[in-house]
This record gives structure tokens, sequence and C-alpha cells, in this order.
């Protein structure tokens, strides 16, 4: 059973991806073959995740027949115990509106698109995290009180003090449109009074992180390729700071992107 430092490591990372998140609930109802979870969460990196969430002593494999351990079991169980909440309060928060489009300015990535910074009124606040289930691709950061959301190429940053920013943008009719949308989303759950219990968000493949990565094959990640790089960020065995041309202006807008596709893995 799980205890020191790195074995508590292996788990936390384990537990941090979807796919293997989904498997071990598949699991709960009972054992199943390798076959059957394929056909379940699907079959790409299916034996890279049996075999992390064997490191990690949460599942026990025999004969291509996989079930949860006693500790696996035990880790579910405590997980449920906690009973989060299926539903979060808005009822006392208030209808938004855009107040202004302040700046329209040429994306560093590419100077055919535009950056714009709005302003939404009254701020959000800490009221931020609790919409994160509206949007798949949305993800909630303690860190700079913001939501982050990507729709495409487009990633859209609301922050609890009123700004919003947006990236990729064609035009200013884009831009009043896709915010028009993200108003009505917002004041949609805010008129039900709840948010929408948290959904699984959009399963992320290796090469839709490499796809943003900057393909050089440099080496300065300590990897063979830029592709290795991607496969070493899924499994959590590389993070997105050991990319240093990311750090470059040229690339701010894919950094944003990896920012969000990394946080669902």
């Amino acid at each position: 059973m799980p205890g020191n430092p790195n074995e508590i490591k292996l788990v936390n990372n384990a537990m941090s991806n979807a796919t293997r998140r989904k498997i071990m609930n598949f699991l709960e109802n009972g054992e199943r073959s390798t076959e059957e979870i394929g056909g379940e969460i699907g079959k790409t990196m299916l034996d890279f995740h049996i075999k992390v969430l064997q490191q990690a002593s949460l599942i026990e494999l025999k004969e291509g027949t996989a079930k949860l351990s006693e500790y696996g079991r035990n880790f579910l169980k405590g997980k449920e115990d906690k009973g989060e909440e299926k539903n979060a309060d808005l009822s006392k928060a208030k209808p938004v509106e855009i107040a202004e489009v302040r700046q329209l300015l040429p994306c560093i990535a590419d100077s055919s698109k535009f950056r714009v910074i709005a302003n939404m009124a009254p701020p959000l606040g800490g009221t931020l995290k609790v919409l994160e289930p509206l949007f798949p691709r949305g993800r909630y950061s303690d860190r700079i009180n913001a939501l982050i959301m990507q729709k495409g190429e487009i990633i859209t940053t609301i922050y609890g003090t009123g700004k919003v920013t947006m990236t990729m943008i064609k035009n200013e009719g884009e831009a009043g449109e896709a915010l028009e949308n993200l108003k009505s989303t917002i004041n949609e759950a805010i008129a039900k009074g709840v948010a929408p219990a948290p959904r699984e968000k959009v399963r992320v493949e290796p090469m839709e992180i490499y796809k943003y990565l900057p393909q050089t094959n440099c080496g300065k990640c300590s990897e063979q390729s830029c592709y290795t790089f991607a496969i070493k960020l899924m499994s959590g065995e590389a993070s997105l700071d050991k990319c240093t041309p990311l750090k470059e202006p040229g690339y701010s807008t894919n950094q944003e992107h990896l920012q969000v596709l990394t946080a669902y893995i």
C-alpha cells in the first residue's frame, strides 16, 4: 500500500490523467479484460496507461484481465466519501455585461489575427471557479484567479477583476460575437442559480500537443524530438517549462494553447 513520498507521487501522477481515471471508474464494478477497457476508453496508449496504474498499485493485471487492487478500491471509496458537491451555488452572482472592447492588437504569433482586451462587469471574482464546468475546454487557475477557455484556435481568459482577453481573433466582428456568446452562456447559468456538475474534459492526443510545440527537435528539453517530448508531457514525465523555445515571444500563443491542453492530461 503506497505510503512513502515516491509511492504517493506515483499515485498522484496516475490519477492526474483523465483516461486513467476513466479506467479506474470502469473497473469499479468488477474485473475487465484489456480488450473491454480499450473498447470503453479507447486503445490509444492503453498499455501505457495500464502500466502507470499498475506501478501506482491501483490495479492488478493477470493474463489480460485487470481489476482494482485493494488499495485502488479504498482510494476510490475515499474519493466518494469526500462527497464533492454535484452542483455549485450561483444564487448570489449577478448577470454580467461586456462593458467595452478596450483594445484590438495584432497577435505576436500571427500578425493577420488580433488579441482582444475587453471588460466584463460586474467582476465575477471567485465565482469563475464555479463556472469552469460550463466550458468543455475550460480550466480555472487559482494562481491568477482566472478562467481560461479554448475553442479552436481562440483562447479566452476571464480574470476575477473583470478583464477579458482573447487571442487569434480574425476581426472585431468575430470578437463581438464570441464575447456575446460568452456572456449568454454565463448568464444562463446564473439565471438557473447553479452550475452544472463537472464533466469529463475533451480528450487530448499526443499529436495535438505536438502541433503547438516548436517542432525543431532542438533537444534543449533533453528529449530526442518534439514528439517524444509530447509523449513525456502526456505521461507526466516532463513539464512544459522544459521547452525553453516556448518562452520566446514568437511562441507566446503556442504556449497559451499548450497550457490549456496540458491541463487535461
